[in-house]
């Protein structure tokens, strides 16, 4: 990669320009705005290797840097992800008057195939969460012990109840205690909020939350899940590692665990049930409705069942 400095001025200043850009309008995220950074420099730092500029590349110009890519074992995603920031890049630019011409418009990418989300069973979910409340309900636990426990049970109860992020959900502020409301407001991406609702079981286990804490003189800190980290609050590796330990002693692979995929399994489990794939884009925090649409595997096979055991004219319905 060619760190900015060695760039052209023109390639800096366009590439800083849609970063603001990306920013402030779009409310991209400061991980997102790097990860942009960092691809647009290296293909300007390609093309700057062949006399070019990120400027005034042409087709041909973004046609090797991708086949550059493909030879040196770049993953279809990594190539996706690079060429995807070079079509918006463009897209702004001619946007901007900055170009005539979009030189991405006539590449064919390496077509990025998303995965199907993994997903846990509605009885796998029962398991997790009836091990979690057994084990935060323990009366033997020291107040420590039990704090943890308690912890444990509501982030396992919560992620579940509204499906939110992980990063989101750990940095929930110790005011959520304090509500009455069915519905709390949760910071995602870009430090937009939206209202997510939070069903009778995950507000008991807050209730058994605060307490526990109580009992055990945990002070009154800004966050809901505090601890001894940099940011003062619950990190998502630490989460992570006990949901797999939690995981395990359910009898469920650990290796299939995550608070990703109980992220996912609340979506899955919704729509299975009858949600909209709207709704459910609004409760997940999602900007755009492609980003739900991997679940739309989950709508195929309801509607397929909806069909079996309704229409006048199958095989089901004529016996």
């Amino acid at each position: 990669m060619s760190p900015a400095g060695t760039l052209a001025g023109r390639d800096s200043a366009d590439i800083e320009s849609f970063l603001e850009m990306m920013a402030v309008e779009r409310g991209a995220a400061e991980n997102t705005v790097a990860a942009y950074r960092r691809d647009l420099e290296d293909v300007a730092g390609f093309l700057a290797g062949r006399g070019g500029s990120l400027h005034e590349a042409t087709t041909d110009a973004i046609r090797a840097y991708v086949a550059r890519m493909a030879a040196r074992g770049f993953a279809e995603s990594s190539r996706s992800r690079r060429l995807s920031a070079l079509r918006q890049f463009y897209r702004f630019l001619f946007a901007e008057g900055g170009r005539k011409d979009d030189p991405t418009g006539p590449i064919e990418g390496a077509r990025k195939k998303r995965p199907l989300p993994k997903i846990m069973s509605e009885d796998e979910v029962d398991a997790l969460l009836d091990l979690a409340a057994a084990d935060a309900a323990d009366p033997a636990l020291a107040p420590g012990k039990a704090v943890r426990a308690a912890r444990l049970h509501a982030l396992v109860e919560l992620l579940y109840a509204t499906g939110m992020r992980v990063s989101e959900l750990v940095s929930l502020p110790r005011s959520v205690l304090r509500s009455k409301n069915r519905m709390i407001v949760v910071r995602g991406k870009g430090d937009k909020e939206r209202m997510v609702p939070v069903g009778e079981a995950a507000r008991e286990a807050l209730q058994r939350l605060a307490e526990t804490m109580h009992v055990a003189g945990v002070g009154d800190g800004p966050w809901l899940f505090p601890a001894l980290s940099e940011s003062g609050h619950l990190t998502r590796q630490a989460f992570a590692r006990d949901l797999k330990a939690l995981a395990a002693r359910a009898g469920i692979p650990a290796a299939r665990i995550s608070p990703h995929v109980l992220r996912h399994a609340f979506a899955s489990h919704l729509l299975k049930h009858g949600a909209d794939l709207r709704s459910v884009q609004e409760l997940l925090g999602h900007a755009d409705i492609s980003t739900t649409q991997i679940y739309t595997h989950v709508l195929e096979e309801r509607l397929i069942r909806l069909v079996t055991d309704h229409h006048p004219l199958s095989a089901q319905s004529r016996d």
